[in-house]
């Protein structure tokens, strides 16, 4: 009979959506809860597939969180799999060690929290021994590899490393316990359970090394489908691994071509059939749309004239398309008459106030009108222009260029609607 388990990482429960908030929140508040949700799915699998364990391989919290509503949510879920006879093996990854919940929480004694000290714990079912190796870090940044603090694999049994590392390097995560996949798969266990990364990633080699990504995606750079891993350990030692949809609301980004439109009615046309298009191929329960309208149009000064009035009628076709939000919308259009070559005054005065703009002189000013304007605000309000100085450069870029295709929009569209 084969041991089977559910392995999973990245879930960090509660973690803050304030620039989402800013916007809607509405949909906030969806995406808020959705990483819950997708916990809830986890178990649901558990119990459904009646697997032996689930493996969490770090970041179950997303940091120093003090919610007493996380701490009975998870004592439910927790006690859901315990009545059901399913261990638990879980690491604590680098936002786990800011949370102050991860060190007070009771669980039941089927769920197994690996310390500071590498462990195994042997499991046996189904005529199969499976040591499961664990290695909590105690601090949030691991800037050394921590693959020699493991045991050697058991001999006799299948041996399972549960891990929490960024391998060689991945854009957009920190560097934490590197290591490569060469030395995971030379170290003799059968499946690396790791976490750290959130894009899934399957390394097939003397051993299985498997980086299951996120179960629920945050914000629009974590697009796509999102999922856990379940996994087979068969009488005969051989493994199989399935990807098990998770994610309850999903980012996606659409472009919409607008080229040649010529009424306000049939831009919103091709943008009802683009939603209607991606709600038809997203599995998760919501789709949550970023809408980026591309191409030449005689409109494009309109809808950047009108802009909000844009979004509320594509909020309004995503909400009849049924379970679709639009998350932001994106104006990278070009004016039919530019695209042509066409000379204009205005058009000739937008390119001046655009080399204007990027003066060292008003990006000066500008800088420091955001900048006192970050002050006056509460923390959590201060990364609207970026978390860092590159950030906020970015963000200057933007809203520069931003201003002064509105006021070209105004003079060409003819001002207010």
């Amino acid at each position: 009979m084969p041991f089977r388990f559910v392995h999973t990482a990245d879930i960090h429960l509660d973690s803050p959506l304030r620039s989402l908030a800013l916007r809607n929140a509405e949909l906030a508040e969806l995406v808020g809860d959705a990483s819950r949700q997708a916990f809830v799915a986890i178990v649901d699998l558990c119990l459904a597939e009646r697997v032996d364990a689930l493996v969490i391989a770090g970041d179950l919290y997303d940091g120093d969180q003090t919610s007493m509503k996380t701490a009975r949510f998870l004592g439910t879920q927790m006690a859901r799999l315990h009545q059901a006879g399913i261990r638990v093996f879980k690491i604590r990854g680098n936002h786990d060690a800011l949370s102050r919940i991860s060190k007070q929480l009771v669980f039941p004694d089927t769920v197994t929290i690996f310390g500071g000290r590498a462990q195994s714990v042997m499991q046996t079912a189904g005529g199969l021994d499976v040591a499961f190796h664990g290695l909590s870090f105690a601090n949030p940044k691991a800037p050394e590899s921590l693959l020699s603090k493991y045991a050697p694999a058991h001999e006799g049994a299948v041996n399972i490393g549960i891990m929490h590392t960024s391998l060689a390097g991945s854009p957009g995560h920190d560097v934490y316990a590197p290591c490569s996949v060469a030395d995971l798969h030379a170290h003799g266990f059968d499946y690396w359970a790791l976490g750290h990364i959130h894009v899934r990633t399957v390394h097939p080699g003397a051993s299985t090394v498997v980086m299951p990504g996120m179960p629920q995606g945050r914000d629009i750079n974590e697009a796509g489908e999102k999922s856990v891993t379940l996994v087979t350990l068969r009488d005969d030692r051989s493994i199989e691994i399935e990807e098990r949809l998770t994610s309850i609301a999903q980012f996606e980004r659409v472009s919409v071509d607008l080229t040649g439109t010529v009424e306000w009615s049939e831009a919103v046309g091709r943008i009802r059939s683009a939603l209607q298009d991606i709600r038809s191929s997203v599995r998760s329960r919501h789709a949550v749309i970023r809408l980026s309208l591309t191409g030449a149009s005689p409109l494009s000064w309109a809808l950047i004239r009108d802009r909000d009035l844009l979004l509320a009628e594509a909020e309004q076709v995503a909400e009849q398309t049924g379970d679709t939000w639009v998350e932001k919308l994106d104006l990278a259009q070009r004016s039919a008459d530019a695209a042509e070559g066409i000379a204009d005054p205005v058009f000739e005065l937008a390119q001046s106030m655009h080399a204007d703009a990027s003066s060292q002189a008003f990006r000066a000013e500008a800088r420091a009108l955001v900048q006192k304007l970050i002050a006056d605000l509460p923390a959590e309000g201060r990364d609207f222009a970026g978390k860092d100085e590159a950030g906020l450069e970015l963000f200057l870029d933007k809203v520069l260029a931003s201003g002064a295709d509105l006021v070209t929009a105004r003079l060409k569209a003819g001002g207010s609607p």
